[in-house]
């Protein structure tokens, strides 16, 4: 038996072999990718769309020039579609993820918004990325690296696609830091997050899932450093929203 199969890796609360995670999180994703834009309006009250704005000003897309992001794992399209109407004529993204569905479910929205010329969309695993060494100017992932079974391969990978002075932005998931909250927030993601993934996608375990795994992700501090160990610089993070959501970036330099 190889090493990579006598690992675990988190899923949710539950230990699995590392090599099953990717697996798992798959189906989980197969299952809600219909709903998935539509749970994340109802879950976040809309307040997604601000956290995501939120990211798209720390990418700071210009209006003059060429300008490369690559989204990782951003299926849908929410961050590219922000990221190239933000951007000038010469704004372009690449959105990569590795669960064909959600990939099926950005291009219809491209067509919709008219930015198929604008946005690329590649079934791609965020620990092998198929794309050159220094060609992207900024690369994000919004609310996805926790499900990455081997989140230092990810950010490895993200390092070596960005350009030097490229920049990298992480929005994540954290820990509820004002007292009262905290409680407030463990009541509604375990007992009101499940049921209305039950009443809106017919999948309350998937939902589960997705509420255990922030649990289980590194604190905003830990995050940084294993940024820092990938190698990225003027690496920082900012809560927001009562520290439901950390916003984390680093450079490449």
């Amino acid at each position: 038996m190889v090493k990579s199969e006598r690992q675990q890796a988190d899923f949710g609360y539950r230990q699995v072999p590392l090599g099953e995670k990717q697996d798992l999180v798959d189906d989980v994703f197969h299952s809600v990718a219909r709903r998935y834009d539509l749970m994340n309006d109802l879950m976040s009250f809309g307040l997604h769309r601000a956290w995501k704005d939120a990211l798209v000003t720390a990418v700071n897309p210009p209006k003059n020039g060429p300008f490369a992001l690559l989204d990782i794992a951003g299926g849908t399209g929410d961050v590219a579609f922000r990221v190239v109407e933000r951007g000038g004529p010469q704004t372009r993204a690449t959105v990569c993820d590795i669960n064909a569905d959600m990939l099926e479910i950005g291009r219809e929205r491209a067509a919709t918004r008219s930015l198929e010329h604008a946005i690329t969309f590649a079934e791609a695993n965020a620990e092998a990325l198929p794309f050159a060494d220094r060609s992207f100017d900024a690369v994000t992932i919004a609310f996805g690296i926790r499900n990455v079974p081997r989140i230092e391969q990810a950010l490895a990978e993200a390092y070596r696609v960005l350009k030097i002075g490229g920049k990298f932005a992480c929005l994540e998931f954290s820990a509820v830091d004002v007292p009262g909250l905290d409680r407030l927030y463990d009541f509604y993601s375990f007992n009101v997050i499940p049921a209305l993934g039950r009443a809106v996608t017919g999948d309350a375990e998937s939902y589960r899932y997705l509420v255990e795994s922030i649990r289980r992700f590194p604190s905003p501090q830990a995050f940084a450093a294993m940024l820092r160990m990938a190698g990225f610089a003027r690496v920082t993070f900012q809560s927001m929203s009562g520290g439901i959501v950390a916003l984390h970036s680093g450079w490449r330099l």
